[in-house]
């Protein structure tokens, strides 16, 4: 699980802590801001730095170096943050998968996961709102 959908378009993401929960929050792409926050609001999102707060239970979804904010009830990804999603690029949440795992069906669905983002069939940098790739998300959760 170590290849990602995601190709490095520069080095390493920086971090920032969030204003609110205090999480560690990585930085994201201004296409994944444009993707996620719902219209009206993706129209009049400032041009800066933005960081992502991983934090279900923090409001904010993004904040910038300047000092706006994005809250999570903005995105289009809300309920699928609610739900804990693990792969937003084809719709596969915590619960179903761990009902997978206890089962041990899981590995076919990871691998279709797996198989589609080999073929670039993905789009984590739009439909995930950490725009990182979703693969991570299955190991996490698996060691968890």
């Amino acid at each position: 699980m170590s290849d990602c959908c995601c190709p490095t378009k520069s080095s390493a993401k920086t971090q920032q802590i969030c204003p609110e929960c205090g999480s560690a929050c990585k930085s994201v792409g201004m296409p994944t801001l444009y993707h996620q926050v719902r219209f009206p609001e993706n129209q009049s999102i400032v041009i800066d730095s933005y960081y992502f707060c991983p934090a279900k239970t923090c409001s904010i979804a993004y904040f910038a170096n300047a000092g706006s904010t994005i809250p999570k009830q903005h995105l289009r990804s809300y309920q699928a943050i609610q739900n804990d999603a693990l792969c937003y690029c084809f719709d596969i949440d915590s619960e179903q998968y761990l009902s997978a795992l206890k089962d041990r069906r899981a590995e076919p669905i990871k691998g279709f996961v797996m198989q589609r983002t080999k073929a670039g069939e993905c789009a984590c940098e739009i439909r995930n709102p950490s725009g990182q790739c979703c693969l991570a998300n299955f190991k996490r959760f698996e060691n968890e």
